[in-house]
């Protein structure tokens, strides 16, 4: 189960301070929610919404209609609520980077065991194949696997470079937006360097690489 992201009351503060920085939908809202937690948290729009609701009830937001789509902006009483709590912003923010942190790790505790489940199918499979060579012709058996093995990771390195490729560039256009609008933490950089060097080596280590 994942852990509250948001102290009590500290997400309905952070969409106003959102909210101050330009207007939005709540689509926009969820991702620019995103966006600070670097994909690894994705508010439902059953947490956005209703609070908004009651911001805007409390008079401190409005909504407008743009199309068919609702957008939302911070009212002069909600700037004035921003600009009281202000000194809250900060220790919200401390609590967005361990949330992200917390987050993280839950990501690489998943991978780390998938990977254990990996080998323990791949040594499964590994035995149920030694097996099954004592009742064919052993020199065959290793020719067919050599080749389902070289087929299988040359389609699973061409996977791998399209995951990473993705990556790099949906990555790239996230950092890119935040920075024009001048809403890239300094600390983005360092625990992005700290986390991919991570994943490298957890990556090194499933596939063997010392």
């Amino acid at each position: 189960m994942t852990p509250a992201v948001f102290a009590h009351g500290s997400l309905r503060l952070y969409l106003l301070s959102l909210l101050a920085e330009e207007p939005r939908h709540g689509y926009e809202l969820i991702q620019a929610l995103s966006d600070r937690f670097g994909g690894t948290y994705v508010p439902s729009a059953g947490t956005i919404y209703p609070r908004l609701a009651k911001l805007e009830e409390e008079g401190l937001v409005a909504k407008t209609t743009d199309g068919r789509k609702t957008v939302y902006s911070i009212t002069d009483a909600g700037r004035a609520e921003l600009a009281a709590r202000e000194h809250e912003l900060d220790a919200i923010e401390d609590e967005v980077t361990d949330s992200v942190r917390r987050l993280a790790d839950e990501v690489r505790a998943g991978v780390n065991d998938a990977m254990r489940t990996l080998r323990a199918e791949l040594a499964s499979a590994a035995r149920e194949a030694k097996r099954d060579a004592t009742r064919v012709d052993p020199r065959q058996e290793a020719r067919d696997a050599s080749r389902d093995a070289r087929s299988a990771a040359n389609a699973a390195a061409r996977e791998a470079e399209v995951a990473i490729n993705d990556f790099r560039q949906q990555l790239r256009t996230d950092l890119r937006s935040q920075a024009a609008r001048g809403a890239l933490p300094a600390n983005v950089v360092p625990l992005l360097k700290e986390e991919l060097t991570r994943v490298r080596r957890t990556i090194a280590e499933a596939i063997g690489r010392n």
